[in-house]
């Protein structure tokens, strides 16, 4: 089983910094490989560029109130949690199908309810 992943391209673990400018500052962001190019699929699913999703998803998460201390990190998750709703069928893997026009709220239900059958003590 290991070999999949210890056998795997080392490029995709390999981890460099990108450079862009957010709301008139240069932020530096340093994430691996295979980060920035789901990050790319991603954007391109809205025919958006890394630093534009950046931008927006900085931007959006601080009008919903969410502490974005660690945005490295919280990229990390945002990728992980693409390939996540992809892999559970919650949204499409085809990339003609715009992320933005996904019904996000029917998704994050749908999500709740899968939450709570794996584990009712939570609900």
């Amino acid at each position: 089983m290991c070999q999949l992943f210890i056998d795997a391209d080392p490029a995709l673990w390999a981890s460099h910094t990108r450079s862009f400018r957010m709301d008139g500052m240069v932020t530096s962001v340093r994430l691996e490989e295979m980060f920035w190019r789901t990050l790319e699929t991603i954007g391109d699913r809205d025919d958006l560029t890394v630093p534009q999703l950046s931008h927006r998803l900085y931007n959006e998460s601080l009008d919903a109130g969410h502490d974005v201390g660690n945005f490295t990190s919280f990229l990390r998750v945002c990728c992980l949690r693409f390939i996540d709703l992809q892999l559970r069928g919650l949204i499409p893997n085809v990339a003609r199908v715009k992320l933005s026009q996904l019904p996000a709220s029917d998704i994050l239900l749908l999500e709740t309810i899968e939450r709570s059958k794996a584990n009712p003590r939570l609900t």
